[in-house]
């Protein structure tokens, strides 16, 4: 149908406009998985990108771990780490995310290591990580609140 002053034209516009901002806003509700997921992605970027500052802040400040590591620790590990390898590649798998409650979760992972010495160009380090974290809602955010984990043989 032809409207000569484009009346039409603009109503049809204007009505898939609201429906696709209507279609956005139902589907941007994310779920507590959905969350958790985004966490482990942002975790595994800020590791590949090197970025010791965005790992710290996935860390919650009451951490601890089986090993008497606090947040403290673990960031100054993690940082170390950074510093030791040049490069990092790193293929993560989640096994499971297990929601308990409203505000506790735990997330097992299996994580391929594949790292570059600083020392020599030609050292690299692979390995098999199996973790498993216990996450907490802070302020809106997961946080980590304990890691355990083990390498495979």
């Amino acid at each position: 149908m032809v409207c000569r002053n484009g009346r039409l034209i603009l109503r049809a516009r204007s009505g898939l406009v609201a429906i696709a901002w209507l279609l956005a806003a139902c589907g941007s509700a994310t779920t507590p998985e959905d969350e958790i997921r985004a966490l482990i992605e942002t975790a595994e970027q800020s590791a590949e990108a090197r970025n010791a500052s965005s790992l710290r802040e996935l860390i919650a400040d009451d951490y601890r771990d089986g090993e008497g590591r606090s947040a403290e620790d673990l960031r100054r590990y993690l940082h170390g780490y950074l510093i030791a390898h040049q490069s990092l590649r790193l293929i993560t798998r989640i096994d499971q995310i297990e929601l308990q409650g409203t505000e506790l979760a735990r997330a097992r992972l299996t994580v391929g290591m594949l790292g570059r010495d600083s020392d020599s160009s030609w050292d690299l380090a692979a390995d098999i990580y199996h973790l498993d974290l216990r996450l907490a809602l802070e302020n809106g955010e997961w946080r980590v609140t304990r890691a355990g984990w083990q390498a495979e043989r």
